[in-house]
């Protein structure tokens, strides 16, 4: 009986040992790709010298098993810097909850818990391998990073408000890859933000920064106003907001104010709709009903249909150069026609030039700006760099039962200076590979584009250069061909007085060599 009862117990225990293998095997492929490097890494923009990281879900709980590794770099011989702007890992020992920065001579951390660490880092070197790693808890808002190069000794966070700063005036540098994080502000470029704003995203608001770059803000603070409101501009919503003590506004280059159009000279459409109201009276929304300072219906499309054959544009014609820094649009700005364009690109070009694209700053590749969310609420885009040319056209990509547009460009006249020597208006890169456009393509925005057709003061050189060459050639193919009859014509003449030789020499007497011509002596001394 024992023996059986320790076989029982034996067999019972392989049975554990074999259970508890399998259920290993059976997850173990799911801690693995817990632990894939990246898993829990979430918001990351980064630029030549500078870039925003979060981990996963942040602010929310991050994931559970999870681990996030990434490399940091700006140009070389620049120092790297880095800030926190928030950081909230559960684990008090950093046993499997951490944060760390490791760099080719030099290690940070691990950081987590109720651990002081430094709100900014400047290290000696321009990379940095960013560690974050996590196990089980149950709260913990995880980590966000900035980071910018040596250049930048003023860079602040993303979650910088202008209440944080006591100064009526100062300026800072607001990093890539803010605009996406989250955190309310509150007004609009022309009547200030309210002090609780975070700067950052404000910045991107209000068309001073581009988000896929960062850039300086300058600021200035005001006495506050008693209502605040929002709008929609480059991406962002600001929202309306409540009285407050101070407000803050950013220091412009005054190139941002409405350029005056005429609607039935500068505006054109590719076609416009027309349709019979109930009085039977012929109703058309035309292209010189775009302008958006104007009372009733906007402009609309005659297709209405989402595959269109051929792009719907509304073209401007400015008269002259100028340079663009945004556009405001609305839809028909009528109730009872839900009609707004969603999304559009936009192309422009200057005197006997052809269409170019506008396109991003980054990837280089044509970019799509947000639209309209409804019928009547205006929305700005601001173009960083400013678009100079004479020319624009909105191109709608998608719309709301039928593309419909108001518009209003904002910017300011070229100095006679500048006509001539654009260089100040033109994207200053800081690398060459970075940046959303060619030089070629950046000539194309601030320089004078040559016409296609044949310039009045062509040198003339390049005309009379190719007529000499052919006469030349022509010459020598005649010279040539006189030349080669000739020598056609002496050998026909040997050939034939060979011939008479030969035939006549039974009935002729032989003359001497001395009576022969040089042809015929030679032939008889060869015999």
């Amino acid at each position: 009986m024992v023996a059986g009862a320790r076989g029982g117990c034996a067999q019972a225990g392989a049975v554990r040992r074999g259970l508890l293998a399998l259920l290993l095997a059976i997850s173990a492929p799911l801690w693995l790709q817990a632990e894939e490097l990246g898993d829990g890494c979430g918001h990351i923009v980064t630029y030549k010298d500078s870039g925003t990281m979060t981990s996963k879900n942040y602010p929310g709980t991050y994931p559970n098993h999870t681990a996030c590794e990434r490399t940091l770099t700006v140009p070389k011989g620049k120092r790297l810097i880095l800030r926190l702007g928030d950081l909230d890992i559960e684990s008090q020992t950093c046993a499997s909850d951490y944060l760390l920065f490791t760099s080719s001579s030099d290690q940070y951390g691990p950081y987590c818990g109720s651990m002081t660490m430094p709100k900014e880092l400047l290290l000696n070197t321009n990379e940095v391998t960013v560690r974050f790693e996590s196990g089980s808890h149950i709260s913990g808002r995880g980590f966000l990073l900035t980071y910018a190069s040596s250049d930048h000794p003023d860079l602040i966070t993303c979650l910088e408000r202008a209440n944080h700063y006591l100064k009526t005036e100062y300026s800072k540098f607001c990093p890539a890859g803010c605009r996406d994080i989250p955190g309310d502000i509150s007004g609009n470029v022309v009547h200030g933000y309210r002090d609780t704003s975070l700067l950052c995203k404000a910045a991107i608001h209000a068309g001073v920064i581009a988000d896929e770059v960062g850039g300086q803000i300058s600021v200035f603070l005001r006495k506050g106003i008693s209502r605040y409101e929002g709008i929609l501009a480059n991406g962002v919503l600001s929202r309306d907001g409540s009285l407050s003590d101070k407000r803050f506004l950013f220091t412009s280059n005054d190139c941002s104010r409405s350029l005056s159009l005429e609607p039935d000279r500068q505006i054109r459409a590719s076609s416009s709709w027309e349709w019979i109201n109930e009085t039977g009276d012929q109703v058309r929304w035309s292209p010189g009903q775009a302008r958006l300072q104007d009372q009733g219906p906007s402009w609309a499309s005659g297709d209405r249909s989402k595959n269109h054959k051929q792009r719907e544009w509304l073209r401007i014609d400015l008269g002259e150069k100028k340079k663009i820094t945004g556009i405001r649009t609305t839809g028909s700005t009528q109730s009872n026609f839900n009609f707004y364009v969603k999304s559009f690109v936009m192309s422009f070009r200057n005197n006997n030039s052809k269409w170019k694209t506008y396109k991003g700053i980054v990837n280089n590749e044509e970019k799509v700006f947000q639209g309209n969310s409804n019928f009547r609420d205006p929305v700005r885009n601001n173009f960083i760099p400013p678009i100079v040319a004479r020319y624009v056209r909105v191109i709608p990509q998608t719309w709301h039962q039928r593309i419909a547009l108001k518009v209003e460009l904002l910017g300011c006249q070229i100095a006679p200076s500048m006509t001539q020597d654009n260089d100040s208006l033109v994207w200053h890169k800081t690398s060459v590979d970075t940046v959303g456009s060619t030089k070629e393509e950046d000539e194309t925005i601030s320089k004078p584009i040559p016409a296609e057709e044949m310039p009045k003061g062509l040198n003339i050189t390049t005309i009379v250069i190719p007529l000499v060459l052919f006469f030349v050639l022509a010459a020598g193919v005649g010279i040539f061909a006189v030349l080669r009859k000739r020598r056609k014509e002496i050998l026909m003449g040997h050939l034939r007085l060979r011939k008479q030789t030969v035939g006549s020499r039974s009935s002729i007497p032989l003359p001497g060599i001395s009576q022969l011509s040089l042809p015929s002596a030679t032939i008889m001394k060869r015999r």
